[in-house]
C-alpha cells in the first residue's frame, strides 16, 4: 500500500506564535501539544520511507475573490485580512522543512480536495493510503479524512500532530474521526 503524508494548514497565520491565530487559543493548543515538533518527526519518517509529503494551505488573492460570501468562517478571514497568498501568513511554518520537491496544495475552502490538484497528484503516484494531520482537527482534518474515506483511500490521523481551538474540540473531533480512519501517534505511525 503506497502512503502519502498530508500536512494540513500548518501555516504562519494559523500556527506561528507571531501569527494572528497562532497567538490565540489555537496557537496555545499547538504549542501545548507539541504539534510542530511531532509533525517534523513524522515528516522525517515519511521522507525516510520515500513517501510523498504534501503540504496543504488555505489562501486567497489579495482581494479575496475566491472567498465565499456565504461562509461565516471565510467572511471572518476577509474581515481580519489574513491568509493572503504571497504573504508570510500563508507560508508553511519554518520548523517543518518544506522542500521544493514536496507538493504544495493551495485551497480556498475547508477540504483539501475541493477545487485543488490533490487527487490528481495522489492518483498519478498510485497513493492508496493517506496519513493526515494538522489544524484544525474540527475543520480541515475532519474534512480531509471524510473526503478521502469517500474516495476509497485508507486513512490515518496522527492524533498528536493535530490541534483545535480547545482540547475538548480536538478530543470530540478525534472521537468522530475514529469511524472513518485509524488513529495513531507520531511515535507509532509507519509509512512502510
Amino acid at each position: 500500500m503506497s502512503s502519502a503524508y498530508l500536512v494540513l494548514d500548518l501555516q504562519n497565520d494559523l500556527v506561528h506564535k507571531d501569527g494572528p491565530n497562532g497567538a490565540g487559543p489555537l496557537g496555545e493548543q499547538v504549542r501545548g501539544r507539541n504539534v510542530l515538533a511531532n509533525t517534523a518527526a513524522v515528516i522525517e519518517k515519511a521522507r525516510a520511507a520515500e513517501a510523498p509529503v504534501v503540504f496543504v494551505r488555505v489562501g486567497f488573492s489579495s482581494d479575496y475573490r475566491e472567498c465565499s460570501s456565504t461562509s461565516p468562517m471565510f467572511n471572518a478571514i476577509k474581515t481580519y485580512g489574513i491568509l493572503k497568498l504571497d504573504s508570510w501568513g500563508t507560508e508553511i511554518h519554518p520548523d517543518l522543512d518544506r522542500r521544493e520537491t514536496d507538493l504544495l496544495v493551495t485551497k480556498h475552502r475547508v477540504s483539501p480536495f475541493y477545487g485543488t490538484n490533490l487527487e490528481v497528484f495522489l492518483r498519478a503516484h498510485g497513493m492508496t493510503r493517506l496519513v493526515m494531520s494538522g489544524v484544525s482537527t474540527a475543520a480541515v482534518v475532519q474534512a480531509g479524512i471524510r473526503e478521502a474515506h469517500d474516495r476509497d483511500y485508507h486513512c490515518v490521523v496522527v492524533e498528536d500532530c493535530c490541534a483545535a481551538a480547545t482540547a475538548k474540540e480536538h478530543e470530540d473531533s478525534i472521537a468522530m474521526l475514529g469511524r472513518f480512519c485509524a488513529i495513531t501517534t507520531s511515535d507509532a505511525v509507519s509509512f512502510g
